[in-house]
């Protein structure tokens, strides 16, 4: 027997792929329902690679009684009324928004890392998807965290632009191609041409300084892995289609070599190590498109602290960074607690 899932925001980015990983990792399903805003309604979308297609449904008259799972992936104000109104209906919300993520009585999972956590969501019925660029962050940390315990990290972000959306994604390719016919181009999507350059700036800007994009790989590291973790980030958008990449620094509180790091990177689950110290010897966000792994590269000990370690992290931020780890959170909350699938 196998569930009903209800995938919210099905026509965007983050929505379709959840549908494409919902059929390629055959999810128990029962009923599969694509449900999107009043523009999208009666709009036809495949279901995958499966040859199903599924009509969109109203989002406004849709009712979440008698579904299982839903996985939101539809904006915070759209997760503020609707995700409520699933979970209060007994429908367990999966949800990729900032809204709950720093809800105490939500849990935020990634479930190589905190997967024991997820039993906290019978408190509100919903579960927090984290930020793209912290997933993947936290994946890498964990299995060195367990080793050697980490005191600081120190992350600057690449961030590709489909992390804001077919917006960001259309504007790169306008932008690129009127810069080569010489055609007007000013942005509308970001602060800054983003076409052949990066913009140090994702979010709005809090009274630190610091951007909300930085702020939430901090709060969220610190709930997905431990709140004793120090970390400052600088998160910069590049022009790159899909793929968020990472520079992190690591101090840990105890001795680790590189190649011990690469040891136990190498057995970690979630993690793909591509480390040669040659030409091509690393992964690139090109490279990452379409995979479910998170990729540690370019992993060397830094002399000037005391324990630390740097590396080049790298991702599918459509996937593991927002699709991919929700229905990792559905499986998990199958096979643990819903216990319904056959």
């Amino acid at each position: 027997m196998g569930y009903r899932v209800a995938v919210v925001g099905a026509t965007g980015n983050v929505g379709r792929e959840m549908l494409n990983i919902l059929a390629e990792r055959q999810f128990p399903l029962d009923e599969v329902a694509a449900v999107a805003s009043a523009r999208s309604t009666g709009d036809i979308i495949d279901f995958g690679d499966s040859g199903q297609e599924l009509k969109v449904k109203n989002l406004e008259h849709f009712d979440f009684s008698g579904w299982d799972i839903a996985l939101f992936a539809a904006g915070s104000e759209v997760s503020k009324v609707h995700a409520l109104r699933a979970a209060q209906a007994g429908c367990t919300v999966i949800d990729n928004s900032s809204l709950f993520r720093m809800d105490p009585d939500v849990p935020l999972i990634v479930p190589e890392v905190n997967a024991e956590a997820i039993s906290g969501y019978t408190r509100k019925n919903i579960i927090a998807n984290p930020n793209c660029s912290t997933a993947q962050l936290v994946v890498a940390l964990k299995p060195l965290h367990d080793a050697a315990k980490i005191k600081r990290v120190v992350v600057a972000t690449y961030q590709s632009v489909s992390g804001a959306g077919k917006e960001g994604m259309d504007e790169l390719f306008e932008q690129s191609r009127n810069i080569f016919v010489g055609d007007a181009n000013e942005p509308r999507k970001f602060t800054k041409q983003i076409a052949f350059n990066v913009i140090p700036h994702i979010d709005s800007f809090l009274d630190d300084g610091s951007t909300k994009e930085e702020w939430k790989m901090v709060v969220e590291t610190k709930k997905i892995l431990d709140p004793s973790i120090k970390l400052t980030a600088t998160c910069v958008r590049v022009p790159v289609f899909v793929g968020h990449s990472e520079a992190v620094n690591i101090e840990f509180e105890n001795e680790i070599s590189a190649e011990e790091a690469r040891d136990i990177l190498r057995e970690a689950p979630g993690v793909m190590v591509v480390d040669k110290r040659e030409d091509g010897g690393y992964v690139t966000p090109v490279e990452a498109v379409g995979e479910y792994a998170t990729y540690v590269s370019r992993i060397r000990e830094d002399s000037t602290v005391e324990n630390g370690l740097s590396l080049w992290v790298v991702s599918d931020n459509l996937r593991k960074g927002a699709a991919l780890n929700a229905v990792q959170i559905a499986e998990l909350l199958g096979r643990k607690h819903l216990q319904k699938a056959a």
